[in-house]
């Protein structure tokens, strides 16, 4: 099993730069004195998956590349992978759930790649099939060590925007964000906390977190969840591996919390936020106690079904 270090993370840096957005940390008075969000929804695709998204690709060699890629997603990475293989001039095909939001499934056909959808169980057989049958290159969603990298760069912005920082709140799914980050902040502030957030309703990491073993929860459990982009049921081998190493504690937020942090952040921070963009400022709303000291929440996503903001903001804007 590869494992990522630092000096991966700082070469995808290298390689991804001038590809994606230099976020800033954006303080949030409403949180704390001390919170900061990390606005991963302003880059270009809504989402921090570009991040990761080109730097696999960029590591291909260009024969490699000439062949296309494909992969399964949600949403945000498929939308990720789209920008990325547009960049190089590249085809791209993306497996997305049936059930994928459509802001989400037009933002992939609008950047030229060809969308298949099926049910969410069957994503990663038919990305396979796919790939068996015209060839290409596989860009996971979050088990690589090149995804993870490219994630990575996330928390080494916060590191040099925030050397002190104590605490950092991250939403995980399957995993590639938070294992990233963790490397890039245990690495370069031993000391601080690193925190992976989930959804009550998509909690498998908590329980196999407490367990001391991954444990996998059924589809239709994960599916509950209004944060449609962590709904994986099981963090991979890869990304379990650095998460044990790397990570403190995991907590989960309820949906009422998701989407009352939802509402506060396109309110008090003008931060337009989809529910999964919001699982980790949601701990620094309800649970001071975890967001203790310096602390960064990463706002993960933008890309939210309009219809669905609407009545976000109106049923919790009190």
């Amino acid at each position: 099993m590869v494992m990522v270090d630092i000096d991966d993370i700082r070469a995808a840096a290298k390689r991804i730069s001038g590809r994606h957005v230099r976020t800033p940390l954006l303080p949030w008075p409403l949180a704390g004195s001390q919170v900061w969000l990390k606005p991963e929804n302003l880059q270009p695709t809504g989402a921090f998956k570009l991040r990761g998204a080109s730097n696999a690709i960029g590591v291909l060699s260009d024969a490699a590349r000439a062949s296309g890629v494909v992969t399964y997603s949600s949403g945000n990475h498929g939308r990720a992978v789209a920008w990325a293989a547009r960049q190089y001039g590249i085809p791209a095909v993306v497996v997305m759930p049936d059930s994928t939001p459509a802001v989400k499934v037009e933002g992939v056909r609008v950047l030229g790649a060809e969308v298949v959808l099926v049910p969410v169980a069957e994503r990663e057989r038919r990305a396979e099939d796919i790939l068996a049958e015209r060839g290409g290159r596989l860009v996971p969603p979050f088990d690589h060590p090149d995804v993870i990298a490219g994630q990575g760069t996330v928390g080494l912005e916060i590191a040099e925007d925030l050397p002190d920082v104590d605490t950092v709140l991250v939403p995980v799914s399957g995993g590639g964000l938070i294992s990233g980050i963790a490397v890039a902040i245990k690495s370069l502030r031993p000391q601080a906390k690193v925190i992976a957030v989930e959804p009550e309703l998509a909690g498998d990491l908590a329980e196999g977190f407490a367990a001391g073993r991954r444990i996998g929860w059924p589809h239709e459990w994960t599916a509950r969840t209004i944060a449609d982009a962590l709904r994986v049921p099981l963090v991979a081998e890869l990304t379990w591996a650095h998460i044990e190493r790397f990570v403190d504690e995991v907590v989960t937020v309820s949906e009422d919390a998701i989407l009352e942090a939802t509402a506060r952040l396109a309110i008090s921070a003008r931060i337009v936020a989809e529910p999964s963009g919001a699982v980790a400022p949601a701990v620094a709303l309800i649970r001071p106690e975890v967001a203790s000291g310096r602390t960064v929440a990463i706002v993960s996503g933008g890309n939210v079904e309009p219809s669905l903001l609407v009545r976000v903001l109106t049923e919790y804007a009190t």
